[in-house]
């Protein structure tokens, strides 16, 4: 079958096409006949070597969202799936089974829902490790219906998904943007919309006076810098990435700040909750959003548009 990874950590140079023997499905598991892997930041990691050897020799296969149809169902593998049916899944390259840069996975049936009814595979694939880091961190907030939470990075992926179900779960929003951002960020269910950048807290002040009762940093801008729109008592989480840390108690100050990082392997195979986000992109809670595609061949020119930034929505691999 064909894949992409490396055999040399390096740049996006380093991606190239490899010929690797097909899994099948073992007992628990499915296999998909991959249409479609998003090309996520966090590729670059195992693509240019900060997460090490993740399997025993090359080629080492990034990819952590797939989307395509199951053409095997294991032994003994309790699930409702069936063969034919049009799936989305949440792949952890670091396991055994592998990333989703690949014509055929084999993953734990409970990594696997059905894709959203109407949508591309490319579009599909945009949702599990996306969305699930979004309700991740929704959930780390723990705020009530009504609260207020302020979203950093609001235009990208995960930003995007966290002011949608923000929205549907009732709270106010106060997310960020650059001008020719705001009437996407306005679409997202935003109620108000400040100006991005290193003094976004300052900003969320005025429009907040007191500040907000959560925020979410999914731009990891740093908690330094963005503590000062959380009023005492309330919420930062980070999202896992680059730059991502908690509050030192001397940063911290006098302040009652909850400080919590989303880890979204915390959700993988939390098969309920990908379905209820199925069910929310089925229902137009969830707007599904594919900056571009590419062959799988072209993965490096991916790999360079994803580093430059500025991307809206995700860049997908097509199999």
């Amino acid at each position: 079958m064909k894949t992409v990874g490396v055999s040399e950590f390096g740049g996006p140079e380093a991606l190239r096409v490899f010929e690797m023997p097909e899994p099948h499905a073992g007992p628990g598991q499915v296999r998909i006949r991959v249409h479609a892997a998003t090309v996520n930041p966090g590729d670059r990691y195992l693509r240019n070597g900060a997460l090490g050897r993740t399997s025993p020799a090359p080629p080492y296969v990034p990819g952590m969202e797939a989307a395509g149809v199951v053409d095997e169902i294991g032994s003994d593998t309790d699930t409702d799936l069936r063969l034919g049916d049009r799936v989305m899944a949440m792949a952890n390259p670091t396991t055994p089974t592998g990333g989703a840069y690949a014509e055929y996975v084999a993953l734990p049936a409970e990594q696997v829902a059905r894709a959203p009814q109407g949508v591309t595979h490319a579009e599909a694939a945009t949702l599990p490790m996306n969305g699930l880091t979004a309700r991740l961190a929704l959930d780390l907030a723990g705020l009530s219906q009504g609260q207020t939470l302020a979203v950093t990075g609001a235009p990208g992926a995960v930003g995007g998904y966290v002011t949608q179900l923000a929205k549907a779960d009732g709270l106010t929003v106060v997310a960020d943007a650059s001008p020719t951002d705001e009437e996407l960020v306005r679409s997202f269910g935003a109620d108000i919309v400040v100006p991005r950048g290193a003094d976004v807290a300052q900003h969320v002040l005025r429009a907040v006076p007191g500040g907000v009762a959560g925020l979410i940093d999914a731009a990891v801008i740093g908690s330094t810098v963005v503590a000062p729109a959380v009023h005492d008592g309330g919420v930062i989480v980070t999202v896992l990435g680059e730059g991502s840390r908690a509050l030192s108690p001397d940063e911290m100050g006098r302040r009652s700040l909850r400080m919590r990082m989303a880890f979204v392997p915390d959700y993988l195979g939390d098969r309920s909750r990908l379905d209820r986000l199925r069910q929310q992109a089925e229902s137009g809670e969830l707007l599904l959003r594919v900056a571009r595609t590419f062959p799988a061949e072209q993965a490096a020119e991916a790999h360079r548009l994803m580093e430059a930034g500025g991307i809206r929505g995700r860049l997908v691999l097509e199999f």
